[in-house]
């Protein structure tokens, strides 16, 4: 029997007990009557998807979900986005993944310059690249606020900050320090001009006020999936960074129109993309942002709702499709935690519910970080491997 393999991923969805749920975590407190059917249907399970020594961020944790070594492969988040977005690095070049941003009163007060959309970022990092790019330095458009700030012969050793982990927070202490500092200071205090002269900017109502480079590295290369396991399949995200994944990894891109990686993204044209892609390959990797998304806003409300609606519109439909379908392989976990209390990632072990062919059950009928406490955990890089031959025993 051929089994297709699909990995649901809600990005950020673990957490810790929160005291407004009575002691419950996000997960547990929202209604996901469909991630629990897989758990019965299955098991769950607890893995490590941030290796010791590593930053708890979605390049690295979907890098292991993808089941590659991240010690052997990963160079930083910044080359995986040029991947996605097919921007050439030459061997010398450095990506950064670069951020629009909204610094106020002293804070990061936006991370995301207001969720800005494609359209509205795309002309100022085209006027950004005008006004500040060379043969050394380029702008390069991604989406919403997620851009790329690509340079020639940058030093190693930069220490960034992600933006999303001082959301809220004085963001002064923060800046770039070590080698190739001078230059990423000068282009951030060069980009403020630019971006309050963009007309469409000053009418918004969280205004993009700076740029934040961060996650920067050298090209990456990866075994592709079809030469690790014979698997051909497809990447179902709104993120850059998971779209390079998929790219490094030999999957295809399948772009959906709507897919906004926030609440009310288009879940109906992600679950399609995903069924036309199992009508002709092995495997698809379908990835959902809103989880990640409120958590570093901080929302405990909108975390419960962006769990319940990937729960609904991508678990559950998903499931339904395959219960008429011998021989489907389903695996839900997220990527990384990412916690309420601190609105950044974290590197804790994340809980997982698989089930189809080669998966015994384990008489479970929950699926949350409190019903796979007590399960031994595993490297996610096992898992993949696990989750592709079907040895859940």
């Amino acid at each position: 029997m051929t089994v297709k393999h699909i990995i649901l991923v809600g990005d950020g969805m673990a957490d810790d007990p929160q005291p407004a749920l009575g002691g419950k975590t996000p997960l547990e407190a929202a209604a996901t009557p469909n991630m629990d059917r897989i758990a019965a249907r299955g098991r769950v399970g607890r893995v490590l998807t941030v290796p010791s020594g590593f930053p708890p961020g979605s390049d690295v944790a979907n890098l292991s979900l993808l089941g590659y070594d991240a010690a052997a492969h990963y160079q930083g988040r910044g080359p995986i986005e040029a991947a996605s977005i097919g921007a050439a690095l030459d061997p010398d070049d450095t990506a950064f993944r670069c951020n629009i941003v909204t610094l106020g009163d002293g804070l990061m007060a936006d991370y995301s310059a207001g969720h800005i959309t494609t359209a509205e970022s795309r002309p100022m990092i085209e006027e950004l690249q005008a006004a500040l790019g060379t043969d050394r330095v380029r702008f390069v458009p991604g989406i919403s606020y997620r851009h790329l700030l690509i340079i020639r012969d940058f030093p190693a050793g930069l220490d960034c900050t992600p933006p999303h982990d001082i959301s809220g927070r004085e963001w002064a202490s923060h800046l770039p320090k070590g080698p190739g500092r001078e230059l990423i200071l000068d282009l951030m205090e060069k980009a403020r001009p630019v971006l309050a002269a963009n007309a469409a900017n000053r009418k918004r109502a969280t205004p993009a006020t700076d740029i934040w480079p961060w996650g920067q590295g050298r090209a990456m290369r990866l075994p592709t999936l079809e030469q690790r396991f014979g698997l051909r399949g497809s990447v179902i995200s709104a993120v850059d960074l998971v779209r390079g994944l998929g790219v490094l990894a030999g999957l295809k891109v399948r772009l959906v129109d709507g897919a906004t990686g926030y609440l009310g993204t288009n879940y109906a044209g992600k679950v399609a993309a995903a069924k036309e892609a199992l009508a002709g390959e092995d495997f698809v990797y379908l990835h959902v942002e809103a989880p990640d998304e409120t958590s570093h806003e901080g929302e405990l409300s909108k975390k419960i709702q962006a769990i319940e609606e990937f729960d609904r519109h991508i678990v559950g439909e998903i499931l339904g499709w395959a219960e008429s379908k011998p021989g489907v392989r389903i695996l839900v976990a997220p990527d990384h935690a990412t916690k309420l209390a601190t609105k950044t990632h974290a590197a804790d072990p994340v809980p997982y519910a698989v089930c189809g062919p080669g998966v015994v059950r384990d008489g479970g009928s929950a699926y949350n970080e409190r019903a796979a406490e007590s399960v031994p955990l595993e490297a996610a890089v096992g898992l993949f491997e696990r989750f592709i031959r079907g040895t859940f025993k």
